[in-house]
């Protein structure tokens, strides 16, 4: 989960404002502190912390506000403080369909620009936009072979000369059969620092190209540093936004994010793991929302549109409300291509504080494999009712399908699982744009924050959270 230790942090404060009889000055130093301690943990300058304690302190104990209880007053706060803290807006790169736009990747060695490459390709490309990828990566020896491994992981062409040392020369051969792209996206070398060397090659490199876009790639671990390297690149070339990778991995997340916004260097995407899927657009709204526990909709769309075709997204929407094993089995085969459950419940408002079992829907290819030889194997009354699968049932499953019956007895179990987690109501993965419905809300209870406690403040903030 994106700064998990964090997000549990800012969720405890929250819930500790909404469970107090009244907002005093020792209520607020409280809650003050619990903020620093997060953000200091997170590598967040110290000199903008306390700049941020002051400012909450401030205002926390002013004038009630009129129609608003002092407690949403102060939660609002820090959601509001918190958002400008990372830069506010959400800056989107402006690509479209029949318009070539030429996007140069830049960033220094390790931090992971050639894997952010094959992402952005394969996000562009389930979109419908025409994608190739070219490597200009002279310097690295493995960095043609890993492009071309990515490229065709992502499925979209790619131009790469392994032989040929000199990147203008590789551009030149590539320019023309490029122009037929919608997205072509161009991986650069990188040096371990930011040199006179590198940066005489990049202006070289830029001047050619004159690509719509130039990106750079940080890791996320590198923190506060984040803000010293932005810096540097945005003087050498022009620079139009950042991805930062390895936000999975990581408690310096949130120093980076912070010394980019700072640095005026806008984040684009980050990374959140290691599959071609593993990367999202960053809106700080959303993004605090999140690791405050309320949920981001429009990131959990956005994966399910990265990870899985319009014709497998059809197959999850099921047609009647009774749950059956092949229900269950088309649910987990489309969301174990989204990623892990924790990571699909933290952009589920009033999931994000649900205690999930852990062996919930930790499926494995391999275990779905079997699964599907089982409930092949089954009558149609067992796949409607899979509750009467037991004793001989299973043996005889076990026996028709050519795997244990452990294996059958698992199948029913997280049948049962999922059949109480999702209940009666719940349909499933919702299609792109489409919200939870208020009985699908109306199941998630014992999570995090109580609905009832935050309902205005829903409403403070528009109405933006689903179900309130």
């Amino acid at each position: 989960m994106v700064l998990e230790k964090i997000g549990e942090v800012f969720k405890n404060a929250l819930n500790k404002i909404a469970n107090a009889i009244f907002v005093d000055k020792k209520l607020v130093d409280e809650i003050v502190k619990e903020l620093q301690l997060a953000l200091l943990s997170a590598d967040v300058d110290r000199k903008l912390v306390l700049e941020l304690s002051e400012k909450i302190k401030e205002k926390a104990l002013d004038e009630k506000i009129k129609n608003v209880e002092k407690k949403e007053q102060l939660i609002a706060l820090i959601h509001d403080e918190l958002i400008k803290l990372l830069g506010s807006e959400k800056k989107e790169l402006r690509i479209s369909k029949g318009t070539q736009t030429k996007i140069l990747f830049v960033g220094l060695y390790g931090n992971g620009k050639t894997t952010a490459i094959g992402k952005l390709a394969n996000y562009y490309s389930k979109r419908g936009l025409k994608c190739c990828v070219i490597g200009l990566d002279v310097h690295r020896p493995a960095a043609p072979e890993q492009l071309e491994q990515l490229a065709e992981r992502a499925k979209v062409t790619y131009f790469i000369n392994k032989k040929e040392k000199k990147p203008e020369k590789i551009w030149q051969e590539f320019e023309e059969r490029a122009k037929k792209f919608d997205v072509v996206l161009i991986d650069t070398a990188g040096r371990d620092v930011l040199n006179d060397d590198l940066i005489s090659e990049l202006k070289k490199i830029n001047s050619l190209i004159k690509p719509q876009y130039s990106i750079l790639v940080m890791a996320a671990d590198i923190g506060q540093a984040a803000r010293k390297q932005a810096e540097g690149f945005v003087k050498a070339i022009k620079i139009d936004g950042v991805i930062i990778t390895r936000m999975d991995g990581t408690a310096k997340g949130g120093g980076a994010l912070v010394a980019c916004s700072e640095a005026k260097a806008p984040v684009l995407f980050i990374g959140t793991g290691e599959k071609l899927q593993d990367i999202e657009t960053f809106n700080p709204e959303a993004f605090v929302s999140r690791i405050l526990g309320m949920g981001d909709l429009s990131t959990l769309m956005e994966k399910v549109k990265t990870a899985v075709s319009e014709q497998e997204l059809k197959k999850t929407k099921r047609v009647s409300n009774k749950f059956t094993l092949l229900d269950l089995y088309e649910q987990l085969e489309a969301m174990s291509k989204i990623g892990p459950l924790g990571k699909i419940a933290e952009l589920i408002p009033g999931l994000g504080g649900m205690k999930l079992p852990q062996n919930m829907l930790q499926v494995h290819e391999e275990k779905l494999k079997h699964w599907r030889y089982a409930i092949q194997s089954m009558t149609q009354e067992e796949i409607e009712n899979p509750e009467k699968i037991e004793g001989s049932r299973i043996s005889r499953i076990a026996k028709g399908a050519g795997i244990s019956a452990g294996e059958v007895r698992d199948l029913v179990k997280q049948y049962k699982l999922l059949k109480q987690f999702i209940g009666p109501g719940m349909k499933g993965i919702p299609s792109e744009g489409e919200m939870p419905s208020e009985s699908d809300m109306s199941q998630l209870k014992n999570m995090g924050i109580s609905q009832k406690k935050l309902q205005k403040l829903a409403k403070r903030f528009g109405g933006r959270i689903p179900g309130f």
